[in-house]
């Protein structure tokens, strides 16, 4: 039996912006929290993916949390060896293949030095290749033991032949290591596409796995990230993190590259602002305000305000329109109500995929199968939660009663 659901709502909020500010400051004193806030606080770790950061970050002396938090590094350095191994292959098939592949986002961090083996998870592997190569690398991934999962606008996913998902509370060392191949790095802010693939080619890449031009081109790609998951209302702590950390690292002249396009990048202006809430010193006041210029006033607004549980996994409710304060226009406004009541054929071939592939909507079927006029009139008539939300927090009680 789950908990009173505003009791749980309650205890996402204060636990997740209790670990933001301890993972951006860490040394607050020990939160005076029940069995059950503790509890939530597990779930949302593991949802924000900062459990093993916490590890070697936060001295909260509380027992369970602490074992909890130690085991959680053991399992993602673990599976972050068996990331590298798998790298280490790919970018000797891709050599012998003459294909050149860029490791993506968490990759490209570890690779840099950002992070230690045991203290960034990574959900997937996450690589780009020219359009022209994307057959040559499937087999190669094939050749390594891997299979075609499915296909959706952004990526083609692969996953090991065999291999099932692991349930339970947090990272896993058995985790199967899934990988996405991407032709094109591009995010709909909620309809309209922007495209950055052009800003995270090198001009001199060579057969093999390749590097980000710069830090600059990282970073674009990480706030574009940011971005569609702030639409989606799945933003998550480590991606605060992450731009905070390479922040630190960034010269001035680094941020140009996001203005390498003729739109300005308007999107990037709520990840910021969300950065700078949490980390105040992270990001130079001069690109604040260049940013917020080309950011349509709604938007501006409203990234002014935000906090983390409002854009994220800890926000319990499903909300009715996610992302439409993106939109640029009344025209596409109209179009994302149209896209929420009418959903497109690659929107429920999309909803058909996650559910036979994720395993936190495993035992959510009447509600994703159903019809979305159902689900809209249910809406209008009581709040309904998150499956993913209610997935993590049922993982954390049932991990914390054996």
């Amino acid at each position: 039996m789950l908990p009173p659901l505003k009791t749980i709502e309650r205890g996402l909020r204060g636990t997740t912006e209790a670990l933001a500010r301890e993972l951006a400051h860490p040394g607050a004193a020990l939160p005076p929290w029940n069995e059950l806030e503790w509890q939530l606080a597990s779930a949302a770790a593991t949802v924000h993916g900062v459990a093993a950061l916490l590890s070697k970050r936060s001295a909260w002396q509380q027992p369970t949390w602490q074992a909890f938090l130690a085991s959680q590094h053991a399992h993602v350095e673990q599976r972050h060896r068996r990331i590298e191994a798998l790298l280490q292959q790919i970018d000797l098939g891709a050599r012998a293949a003459g294909i050149a592949i860029v490791p993506l986002k968490g990759s490209a961090l570890h690779a840099i030095g950002l992070y230690a083996a045991g203290e960034r998870p990574m959900a997937d592997i996450d690589l780009l290749v020219r359009g022209h190569d994307v057959q040559a690398a499937s087999e190669l991934l094939v050749a390594l033991g891997y299979e075609e999962s499915y296909t959706q606008w952004k990526h083609r996913v692969f996953k090991p032949a065999g291999d099932s998902a692991v349930a339970g509370l947090g990272e896993h060392r058995d985790t199967p290591v899934n990988i996405e191949l991407h032709t094109r790095i591009q995010e709909r802010l909620p309809i309209s596409v922007v495209d950055i693939t052009e800003r995270i080619y090198s001009s001199r890449q060579q057969p093999g796995l390749n590097a980000y031009p710069s830090p600059g081109a990282l970073m674009c790609h990480l706030l574009l990230h940011a971005a569609g998951n702030f639409c989606s209302r799945t933003v998550r702590l480590l991606h605060l993190h992450d731009i905070a950390q390479l922040a630190a690292r960034m010269h001035e002249s680094d941020w140009d590259v996001l203005w390498q396009a003729d739109t300005p990048p308007w999107w990037a202006l709520p990840p910021l602002r969300m950065v700078q809430r949490y980390y105040p010193q992270a990001i130079p006041s001069a690109v604040l305000m260049r940013i917020a210029r080309s950011c349509q006033p709604l938007l501006r607004g409203l990234s002014r305000h935000q906090d983390l549980t409002r854009v994220s996994c800890s926000a319990l409710w499903l909300n009715a329109l996610p992302g439409i304060e993106w939109s640029r226009s009344a025209g596409e406004a109209v179009r994302c109500v149209i896209n929420r009541f009418r959903p497109t054929a690659e929107a429920v071939k999309e909803r058909a995929d996650m559910l036979r592939t994720q395993v936190w909507l495993q035992g959510q079927q009447h509600w994703v199968t159903m019809s979305q006029g159902k689900r809209i009139l249910i809406r209008l008539t009581r709040p309904v939660p998150r499956p993913d939300t209610l997935y993590a927090v049922r993982a954390a009680l049932t991990h914390f009663a054996t």
